[in-house]
């Protein structure tokens, strides 16, 4: 197996409520060249893991981790709708693989995806069908979370499952950096919101685009400091960055769920996503991050981060 990996931040707001046109320059300049490099290397196979918003999974039956066989996309936030091009029987073997390194992985045969998993794919590659994808969801807002190491290890056995490809294959790590943005909870949630994080119940036209207006307006909230969130964590976000370029994922084991959450905001726990896709990497040697920027984008409710790592 060929290996690169590629970690990159999401937004909803992304084209929704932008900064101003200096800040957009520079972050289509860093997306610009991930585009590039991911292009230069021309993935057989793209492993993404990504997180879900309450689009696709629910506290019905919430897995830590879920790899899908076949995924559609809901086309939440102005995302594309639409099927993804994944391999089944590729699907079925990594599973297996993952499962046989003690790695409990729940398996989709018609997984749900949103922007989480849309964007990079549409960022990257123009459309959600443009290249065979392994969408692996991360469990990264539902409580109970496990721990960190659990993740470092599922990156690990995924990349290990792959170690005998003949692919190059391109793990890509959507979500994070530090943001917290109005996710709803299921402690101490109105009746019928629990009703629908427990069941998974669609919501209207009308109540989607009310929960994506209160997203906006949280980004307004945060742009002119007026937010009663966390604020964006630089220092932080950098730190993720730092220990995912250190090749050294065990960096991340003593990280606690309760620490994650008060440095890195609510959804803060999307760095498991970036956990994941360098351990995997790691698995397959030294490398080097040849391409980095950071930018806290309060309009985006997103410490926003691009890394990617190439073999040594």
């Amino acid at each position: 197996m060929q290996s690169m990996t590629i970690g990159l931040s999401h937004s909803p707001l992304i084209g929704l409520n932008d900064p101003d046109e200096s800040v957009l320059a520079e972050v289509d300049a860093a997306v610009a060249k991930a585009r590039e490099l991911a292009t230069a290397f021309d993935p057989d196979l793209v492993v993404l893991f990504a997180p879900d918003h309450y689009n696709g999974f629910f506290y019905k039956n919430m897995p830590p981790f879920c790899l899908a066989r076949e995924a559609h996309s809901v086309g939440d936030f102005g995302s594309t709708a639409g099927p993804l091009k994944v391999d089944a029987e590729l699907a079925d073997v990594v599973a297996q693989r993952v499962l046989d390194a003690d790695i409990d992985l729940a398996v989709s045969a018609r997984m749900t995806v949103d922007h989480g998993a849309a964007q990079p794919l549409e960022v990257l590659f123009g459309g959600l069908d443009a290249v065979t994808t392994l969408p692996l969801f991360i469990n990264s807002v539902a409580t109970p979370l496990g721990p960190m190491r659990r993740v470092r290890l599922l990156g690990e056995a995924v990349g290990r499952a792959l170690a005998d490809s003949d692919k190059r294959v391109l793990f890509i790590a959507s979500g994070g950096l530090s943001h917290d943005p109005p996710v709803p909870v299921l402690a101490g949630a109105p009746p019928k919101v629990a009703d629908a994080l427990i069941e998974g119940i669609a919501p209207t036209p009308e109540q989607r685009k009310r929960g994506e207006d209160r997203v906006v307006q949280s980004g307004r909230e945060y742009a002119d400091g007026t937010s009663p969130r966390l604020p964006l964590n630089a220092d932080w976000d950098n730190r993720v960055i730092d220990v995912c370029a250190s090749g050294d994922l065990t960096g991340f084991d003593t990280w606690t769920v309760a620490d994650i959450g008060a440095q890195g905001g609510g959804s803060g726990h999307e760095i498991r996503a970036w956990v994941a896709a360098f351990a995997a990497q790691a698995t397959q040697g030294a490398y080097t991050v040849e391409h980095r920027f950071y930018r806290a984008i309060p309009e985006w409710v997103a410490g926003f981060g691009v890394a990617v790592a190439t073999p040594n």
